[in-house]
């Protein structure tokens, strides 16, 4: 194919990728608030970012929620494309450049080029308990943040318009003032010293923002779903990056939640990949043996069955019916049931330390 041929087609790709909805990439609705956008912006761009993200297509979807970022952030072209969909927005656009959606991912989370560090702030590590049957099935767990995000009104700055930000007089907007102090007659010795005026900023604002009083941040609570995995062990930590404080002054920090069954009495219990479960039978099944229906945690029924004398601390093993191996559905390990004789002689209580050292 020649050149000016396989360039126009690859002109086609583009188009046709563009031409997906907007809102669909970024997975908001028509109705999003400037805030939404920014938050979708903010997940999808770290989740498909090739430096992060391996995946066959993985740039392709990165530079697709780039462009509908840079055209739903926009109100002029939000507007335009609301109204007249993709074509309209061309013709607007006739003759203009795409921004760079590597340097539009740099310069949301702080600017500069890629070899520049950006200060991390504060995240946060919480304990979060879930029922055992959620930690065996798996399952999908709401829960809600409490943090601050950046005021969407002066997105950040703290005042109520650009106008209102005036370079410090004091430091001339470096921030730092230069001190002279006498330590001899003649002799002079020079320091440096944090702007007393600005407080190091370099900037005085003249109005607050009325949204966040000047502080530049804003309460908000943010709604996340945790998805536990089958067979997920104790103490196994989920990252949410980029999800605690925000701050003009920093990248936000993770938040981590490190996830563990709730402690329950009696019932199933779990070590390591195996389950455990205390069953309780009567003196005459104890002397000529029983059988009997256990519910498993997934709600389906496994037989116990035992012929003859038990003695109390007997441990019974099931193959096959312990938790799944993480990130797998199949080959479960193993599961003990355990049965003993409740003694009819409440005075002579049965005491079975082998009981006790599995739950230890």
């Amino acid at each position: 194919m020649p050149p000016v041929f396989l360039f126009a087609f690859l002109l086609l790709l583009v188009d046709f990728a563009f031409a997906a909805d907007l809102y669909k990439i970024l997975d908001i609705h028509k109705s999003a608030s400037d805030k939404d956008i920014r938050h979708a912006y903010k997940k999808l761009s770290r989740k498909y970012h090739p430096d992060k993200n391996t995946d066959p297509g993985a740039e392709d979807k990165f530079v697709e929620i780039a462009h509908a970022y840079e055209v739903l952030s926009d109100p002029t072209k939000r507007d335009i494309y609301d109204r007249h969909g993709e074509e309209g927005l061309k013709a607007h656009e006739s003759g203009q450049h795409h921004a760079n959606p590597f340097d539009m991912f740099s310069n949301f989370f702080g600017g500069g080029h890629q070899h520049q560090q950006t200060r991390r702030g504060p995240g946060s590590l919480t304990e979060f308990e879930v029922d055992l049957q959620d930690m065996y099935k798996g399952a999908s767990i709401d829960f809600r943040i409490k943090k601050n995000i950046l005021c969407d009104h002066c997105r950040g700055s703290g005042a109520a318009s650009d106008g209102d930000i005036h370079s410090c007089s004091g430091c001339g907007g470096s921030g730092i003032k230069m001190v002279k102090q006498q330590i001899f007659p003649g002799m002079y010795a020079q320091s440096q010293t944090t702007c007393n005026e600005c407080g190091g900023r370099g900037k005085i604002i003249a109005k607050k923002c009325p949204h966040c009083n000047g502080n530049k941040v804003v309460d908000y609570t943010g709604h996340y779903t945790l998805e536990i995995l089958p067979g997920m062990p104790e103490g196994h930590e989920i990252v949410f990056e980029g999800e605690s404080d925000e701050s003009p002054d920093w990248e936000a920090g993770d938040v981590v939640l490190r996830v563990r069954s709730k402690k329950n009495k009696g019932g199933w219990r779990r070590k390591e990949s195996s389950l455990y479960w205390r069953e309780t039978i009567g003196v005459d099944e104890a002397l000529l043996g029983f059988d009997r229906n256990l519910t498993h945690l997934d709600g389906h029924v496994v037989r116990l069955q035992r012929k003859g004398v038990t003695q109390p601390g007997f441990v019974q093993t099931i193959e096959g019916e312990g938790n799944a191996p993480f990130r797998e559905t199949y080959n479960y390990h193993r599961k003990h049931a355990e049965n003993w004789r409740r003694h009819s002689m409440p005075a002579v209580p049965v005491t079975m330390s082998y009981n006790t050292s599995l739950f230890d």
